[in-house]
């Protein structure tokens, strides 16, 4: 069987990008995911922005036939942030979290992705572990899970080690963790660490690959620079690696978010996003 690959909703956006404008793909979500289903996908992320655009035309039961016509047997949603907040901030983030679990509920969605603290100082942790604690709970009972993902640039959670130790904090079966190559090879973190991770910890496992050193910002470089698995310095087959040896076994998201890809017809794109990913599973030379 082919390596299940799930496309996360910026691989099929088109010209969309995370925190510009709106967030909507300009592409039909119909047409993304015959696209990707064409191209030999097994499974497909959305963004809320679109969810919300998709409701006000048509129920989100006729976007799980479209998703179960089209064989994607596992769908992702995402992403929900300043979800341990108070005031305005969580008004807002309080909407965004209704509308995520109702999509999860009613598309089957295994996993939510949620932000850590991307805010000068960091929130107050035990404030941070009782909402997640509250969050997780509240996604079993819609049936879904929530990945919350490290990042190097975040104030509280940067890397997979604090992530991991959050999570023992909690011991709640529906929170987990979102891993993403490309925060844990910009945060520094060996892959042989990965290894170590509890099976039960990872929800989400993300593929891309960059350049050796940022380019730009490190905002600037995993929102505009990303490459495909395979094209860059992070070494994808060594990290795969690693992540199988937890046990994990996908759905393997992969998250292409840069100028390159944005500018390519998803048509042109998707196959061969998919196909050099699958190749990273091959074995090769030159571990590290």
């Amino acid at each position: 069987m082919p390596v299940p690959l799930l496309a996360t909703c910026w691989t099929t956006a088109g010209d969309a990008a995370p925190q510009r404008g709106d967030e909507r793909s300009p592409i039909p979500i119909r047409e993304r995911i015959e696209t990707a289903a064409a191209a030999g996908w097994d499974g497909f992320g959305l963004v809320h922005a679109d969810l919300v655009a998709f409701r006000e035309e048509q129920p989100l039961t006729e976007l799980a036939r479209m998703l179960d016509g089209n064989g994607m047997r596992f769908v992702e949603l995402e992403f929900l942030g300043d979800w341990w907040t108070t005031g305005p901030r969580r008004e807002v983030s309080d909407l965004v979290r209704a509308d995520l679990l109702e999509a999860a509920e009613v598309l089957g969605a295994r996993t939510v992705k949620v932000a850590a603290d991307m805010a000068e100082g960091g929130p107050d942790p035990d404030v941070f572990r009782t909402e997640l604690d509250a969050l997780a709970t509240e996604a079993a009972g819609r049936g879904t899970r929530v990945a919350l993902e490290p990042m190097p640039f975040s104030s509280n959670l940067r890397t997979i080690h604090d992530g991991a130790a959050l999570l023992d904090s909690i011991g709640n079966p529906a929170a987990g963790l979102c891993v993403d190559i490309w925060h844990v090879f910009r945060a520094g973190t060996p892959y042989a660490d990965l290894a170590a991770l509890p099976p039960e910890y990872l929800f989400v496992v993300e593929l891309d690959d960059g350049a050796a050193e940022p380019e730009g910002s490190l905002w600037d470089d995993t929102v505009d620079r990303r490459r495909y698995p395979g094209r860059g310095a992070f070494d994808v087959p060594a990290f795969v690696t690693a992540v199988q040896a937890t046990g994990f076994d996908g759905p393997w998201g992969v998250e292409i978010i840069s100028d390159e890809h944005r500018a390519l017809p998803i048509d042109r794109s998707l196959p061969v996003v998919a196909s050099e990913t699958r190749a990273c599973f091959t074995p090769t030379e030159g571990r590290r």
